[in-house]
């Protein structure tokens, strides 16, 4: 590979944008990661985690509902509601809460390689996370980890946005690199039309 291809890729990957998406984050522990770590090496997808079946299944149907939805407006809304409703009657009778109760529509801003946000409490640099993304209007599922490198306070923010958090993506798939290389071209893209439109 020639400096000039390492480059674009690397160019590519530090693609940022803001975007509002369903995220949420939770602190992992050092001997877990490492599992987790040990285990995507010999070939065990990181999406093979307990819990994750539930926002697969979620994401996946609301994916769906979107491509009927551009054909038939009637059925994607008909659908929708139905979804909804079996999603409230599982939430009533399932004893545990699953990673996808923990997702919010929040403001952040992504590149493949990292993430920043904002919290009400501060975080350790070094830490690691795991974070649960899902990009939208697609709903484009990424679940990946990464490393605290850095917390700032807002004294002007929001009490439940007081801390801005960068993170290094040190654990996501290839496909979910390119994913959100996609997405981060389309945001900007659509950023572009919007000035031009409105100027």
């Amino acid at each position: 590979m020639s400096d000039n291809d390492l480059d674009g890729i690397l160019n590519r990957e530090a693609v940022r944008s803001s975007d509002r998406v369903l995220f949420s984050y939770e602190p992992v522990n050092r001997e877990e990661y490492s599992r987790i770590v040990d285990d995507f090496r010999r070939g065990i997808s990181i999406y093979n985690q307990s819990g994750l079946a539930d926002i697969q299944m979620y994401i996946g149907a609301q994916n769906a509902l979107n491509r009927i939805r551009e054909r038939d407006d009637d059925l994607g809304l008909f659908l929708q509601h139905l979804d909804t409703k079996v999603n409230i009657l599982l939430q009533k009778v399932r004893a545990e809460k699953s990673p996808f109760d923990a997702m919010q529509l929040m403001e952040v801003n992504l590149s493949a390689k990292g993430v920043a946000f904002h919290v009400p409490e501060s975080l350790n640099k070094g830490e690691l996370l795991s974070f649960h993304i899902s990009l939208l209007p697609d709903y484009i599922y990424l679940y990946c980890f990464g490393r605290v490198v850095d917390c700032i306070k807002d004294p002007e923010a929001d009490p439940d946005k007081a801390y801005r958090i960068a993170a290094e993506f040190t654990l996501i798939t290839e496909d979910d690199k390119e994913r959100l290389i996609q997405h981060n071209f389309k945001q900007q893209s659509l950023a572009l039309r919007n000035r031009r439109l409105n100027p």
